[in-house]
């Protein structure tokens, strides 16, 4: 199943250290947001899931940080949601 949602609204990158990478990620979809991986652009492999709570509701938003220790601001993002479906 392929669904289409806005889960990334509002990217506004402020250096929380020298290496971290936060911004407010809005779930502007239908669907409640249970993992969240992150990977630079041009990695063939995603990493952890970020998300330290259990699901981030439709219309909810709170910063996330990517504490990855690199220095980079460009990533690819792949979210999934409760009912199983991805989106990148």
């Amino acid at each position: 199943m392929r669904i289409a949602f806005a889960a990334l609204a509002i990217l506004v990158a402020t250096p929380a250290l020298a290496e971290d990478l936060v911004f407010t990620l809005v779930n502007d979809s239908s669907h409640t947001i249970v993992e969240m991986y992150v990977s630079p652009v041009g990695e063939d492999q995603w990493g952890d899931n970020i998300l330290t709570v259990d699901g981030v509701e439709p219309a909810v938003s709170g910063d996330v940080t990517i504490a990855d220790g690199l220095d980079v601001c460009d990533y690819d993002l792949r979210f999934v949601t409760a009912e199983g479906a991805e989106a990148t």
